[in-house]
């Protein structure tokens, strides 16, 4: 089979095209013929050495949506499948045309969702649903505010919360996505580059719960709760460190919970695919490139000009 690996820590140009051995199932695998994957910020991060992986060569994808090629486990061949956990599959991650799959991993893709829909949600779905209710425990008609709203995550969790019942805020650096931030159903979206998030929160009520995915503003998005909110400290997109003023974090009474890499449980998933079905929700897809082309699909999602996700298919 073909797979997109890399031998070496370097930029976008050490991922290479590779004839690898098929993988070989397990006694609890599901043998799945890979469709479309996604590009994340981690596969960045493997790459260029910053998230140093196991063993070279390493081939990507933390998620993937594909066909079934054997009956197995109550699974058919040629049905529709989607994993959150494709980097713990035998044969490789996403980037691989070929992986065998635990079937607890797995979810079935419903009519109406296309591969590339399920793979940009995937991974991105799971961890913001996880993140606004398994985690945030987010209620109807309470207050958010998302950060980095054009991420593939944020996208994503601004409609998710909208779909709750709740009053969104999201920010962006760019004047140009706000309006694509509001169709997407913010109530109020902040340019972070012109405002002060916290002041223009606050000026605006307020909020019981904040999804944080840069991390150098956590305390921006302390000072963006109500007394007694929550934060959940999904990403740290702006670095790894932040300096907070436990003062004010002690009086507000905010919980600061870690998320990090998150996924929901299976059913969730299942709920997740079944409303991008029902159209209640849609995964922003920026930009779809054939799997030759991951060295690219690395390199728009360094630039951070997109909204959304980056999906990359195999032929």
């Amino acid at each position: 089979m073909k797979a997109v690996q890399f031998a070496k820590y370097g930029g976008p140009e050490v991922l290479q095209v590779s004839n690898v051995p098929d993988p070989t199932p397990g006694p609890e695998d599901v043998l799945i013929q890979v469709k479309a994957t996604t590009v994340n910020h981690l596969d960045l991060f493997q790459r260029d050495g910053s998230r140093p992986v196991d063993k070279l060569p390493f081939t990507p994808g933390l998620e993937a949506a594909g066909v079934v090629l054997n009956d197995s486990h109550g699974f058919h061949a040629g049905e529709r499948v989607m994993t959150t956990r494709a980097t713990a599959a035998k044969g490789g991650g996403g980037y691989a045309s070929k992986i065998a799959v635990p079937a607890t991993d797995l979810v079935r893709i419903p009519d109406g969702v296309t591969f590339e829909q399920a793979a940009a949600a995937g991974l991105t779905a799971s961890t913001a649903w996880a993140s606004l209710f398994d985690l945030g425990h987010l209620q109807a008609g309470e207050r958010v505010l998302i950060w980095a709203g054009s991420s593939g995550l944020g996208s994503l969790a601004i409609q998710f919360a909208r779909h709750a019942g709740c009053w969104v805020c999201t920010t962006t650096s760019s004047s140009q996505k706000a309006s694509e931030l509001r169709r997407l159903g913010a109530d109020m979206v902040v340019n972070q580059k012109e405002q002060n998030v916290g002041q223009a929160v606050q000026d605006a009520g307020d909020v019981n719960l904040v999804i944080e995915l840069v991390g150098t503003t956590l305390q921006v998005s302390i000072d963006a709760c109500v007394n007694g909110g929550r934060v959940v400290l999904i990403g740290n997109l702006g670095g790894q460190q932040a300096t907070v003023d436990t003062q004010a974090w002690r009086l507000k009474r905010v919980t600061v919970i870690g998320g990090g890499m998150l996924r929901t449980s299976r059913e969730n998933e299942e709920h997740i695919l079944q409303l991008i079905a029902d159209k209640s929700v849609q995964p922003v897809i920026a930009r779809t490139l054939p799997i030759e082309e991951a060295a690219e699909a690395h390199r728009m999602l360094a630039s951070g000009e997109s909204i959304g996700k980056i999906v990359i298919v195999h032929s």
